[in-house]
């Protein structure tokens, strides 16, 4: 399994699973935990979640999935923008543990920049990752104007990645905000890696996936992690799916393949705004 490393030294697995969307559906709740599980037995450890997903229903139903395996897992939440500020942060921390099970949350996002001052924000993951609450904090959805604003914060120092919407049709974060953050050695987080399924019967995708004996979507998954220093985050909500997730790995991209890919999807000429899902 391929890695990324965190500002310290830490190394976790590039390849985690997503939960948008789950938990909206009770039929299906033992079919999604299954495959959470699935995905720790196979390596993916990154799980990523949220306050918003669900009302609060996916972090319940990941705290359900990993109880026995917290010690295995990389546990990724985030804080809606409206209760960022500095004492609705500390709160809204304090629910999602409840809610996940557990004492401790790996990285603490910022969902997207609200109306509270990213100051606030800052000095509240400050004092979570003081009580031992957090042990890491970052952002999403923030573009570069966003992060010089938080470096130039007292305690912004403390970022440790952006997760932003980043595949093969969204290649907007190649202009800045990639480069942005590997110059301070932080790795990226991608969501929506397979653009939520949209990619899969792409012609281009389709031809080199027919090279690896591969599907759309592994190639799209080996497209996001080819860089060495982004974190693909995929949501599956059936164990094939993850399996299939987790084969991708398995598929290593030629210089050929990837100039077909780049005609197919061409990277950004020109700074483009953020694109958030």
């Amino acid at each position: 399994m391929p890695t990324v490393t965190l500002p310290g030294g830490e190394r976790i697995v590039a390849l985690g699973q997503g939960t948008w969307g789950t938990a909206e559906d009770p039929s299906r709740r033992a079919d999604e935990i299954a495959t959470l599980r699935r995905g720790l037995d196979l390596g993916m450890t990154v799980v990523d979640t949220a306050q918003m997903y669900a009302d609060g229903g996916a972090q319940e139903l990941v705290g359900e999935a990993v109880a026995g395996r917290r010690d295995e897992v990389f546990l990724v939440d985030k804080v809606l923008p409206g209760d960022a500020s500095r004492r609705g942060t500390v709160d809204a921390a304090e629910r999602a543990l409840r809610r996940l099970g557990t004492d401790r949350i790996d990285l603490y996002l910022l969902h997207w920049r609200g109306r509270h001052p990213l100051a606030d924000t800052v000095e509240a993951f400050r004092e979570l990752r003081d009580r031992g609450t957090i042990r890491y904090w970052g952002v999403s959805n923030l573009d570069v104007d966003d992060l010089d604003e938080l470096a130039g914060l007292d305690g912004g120092d403390g970022l440790v990645t952006d997760q932003v919407l980043y595949n093969p049709t969204r290649r907007g974060p190649e202009w800045d905000l990639l480069p942005w953050l590997r110059e301070r050695g932080l790795p990226i987080m991608a969501y929506s890696p397979i653009e939520q399924g949209r990619l899969l019967g792409h012609p281009a995708l389709d031809a080199v996936a027919a090279e690896h004996g591969a599907t759309a979507a592994q190639v799209a998954l080996a497209w996001v992690l080819d860089a060495g220093d982004v974190l693909a985050i995929p949501k599956a909500s059936r164990t094939a799916h993850v399996e299939e997730n987790r084969d991708a790995v398995g598929v290593a991209l030629t210089d050929a393949q990837r100039a077909e890919l780049d005609r197919a999807f061409p990277p950004p000429e020109r700074k483009r705004a953020l694109e958030i899902l």
